[in-house]
């Protein structure tokens, strides 16, 4: 079983991707495989994101129903 990538590995190495593909050092090819990694990683932190920010909703609304009890 493989060790799990922070988000900040994932933001780091998508930065870098986006660095690269901006260079126009790259291939095509290699420009297209390094855009199709950069897709995945990018759909991988928007979820995280998304979740975190559900889990942030939940506990704000619970410490606001505590508040009015």
């Amino acid at each position: 079983m493989g060790k799990k990538v922070s988000f900040e590995d994932k933001l780091e190495k998508l930065e870098n991707i986006v660095g690269g593909l901006e260079s126009g050092e790259l291939s095509l090819e290699e420009s297209l495989k390094n855009f199709s990694s950069g897709v995945e990683l990018y759909n991988e932190c928007k979820k995280y994101l998304s979740e975190v920010e559900a889990k942030v909703t939940k506990l704000s609304e619970d410490l606001v129903e505590k508040d009015l009890d």
